[in-house]
């Protein structure tokens, strides 16, 4: 028993510390912890990884806002376009929307090459064309919609794809952890409700989810203090690698499942 808390506290509190400094949660790379180490049956994963956000969000957040990152205007846009999106995506759980597997393989698409580009051009990023306030939400809104169906926070996609787009790493991490936040929230409501209706396993392991998550809470404010220390071009590389490593796992995953 002991030895279950000390894992699920030093999961999250070390993938919190790399993953919270370029603003993605983590919570998917706890994936192996919980499946191969704790036992948590797949159902349950995603709810799990949830509560997690849900948990350990408040540790980043309380420290970007303590440094005025958080209130920033991309914040905000993010923000406009995440909530409707989450009731959008909720409501259409009850309707035909493609399967979980499908998701999974657009995402590894989008994510692997961006994440590679990342990678590749860690110097200064190329000059693009500013986002208009329209495309910023737009992306927004598609991503709150995709939490809301899937049950997934967005800040694996939106960060590599704004850092993509030319926005440097310490103005898109607050505001992506904040969008992860806010669609966690939404997801982990909706899941608890479709639990109360018996259609499956879908409830959380709370104990896996509330200890990862104390251990993502300090690891995420831990992240958010050694961000301003560490270069925007080594935030790339780790943005750009975890793009990379999520691609991999959401392709081997719909891979298995469509094999």
């Amino acid at each position: 028993m002991i030895a279950e808390v000390l894992l699920c506290l030093t999961a999250g509190l070390v993938i919190s510390i790399i993953t919270t400094p370029v603003g993605v949660s983590g919570a998917v790379f706890l994936l192996p912890v919980q499946l191969s180490l704790l036992g948590v049956p797949n159902p349950a994963v995603t709810p799990t990884n949830l509560l997690f956000n849900v948990v350990a969000g408040p540790g980043a957040l309380l420290r970007y806002r303590r440094r005025g990152n958080l209130a920033s205007p991309l914040t905000k846009l993010l923000l406009l376009g995440t909530l409707p999106g989450v009731v959008v995506g909720a409501v259409a759980r009850v309707f035909a929307v493609p399967g979980p597997d499908v998701f999974r393989l657009i995402v590894a698409v989008l994510l692997l090459p961006l994440g590679l580009w990342l990678c590749l051009r860690t110097g200064k990023p190329a000059a693009r064309p500013p986002m208009s306030r329209r495309t910023i939400t737009g992306l927004a809104l598609g991503v709150g919609v995709i939490g809301g169906i899937y049950g997934i926070g967005g800040g694996s996609i939106l960060g590599p794809v704004l850092v993509g787009r030319g926005l440097p790493v310490p103005v898109v991490a607050p505001a992506a952890l904040a969008s992860t936040f806010v669609t966690s929230v939404a997801g982990a409501v909706t899941f608890a409700l479709l639990a109360l209706t018996g259609r499956g396993d879908i409830a959380p392991d709370w104990s896996v989810g509330i200890l990862c998550g104390v251990g993502g809470l300090i690891g995420g404010y831990l992240g958010a203090h050694l961000q301003p220390r560490l270069p925007e071009r080594g935030l790339r590389l780790v943005l750009g690698g975890l793009a990379v490593a999520l691609a991999v796992v959401y392709a081997i995953q719909a891979t298995l499942r469509l094999t």
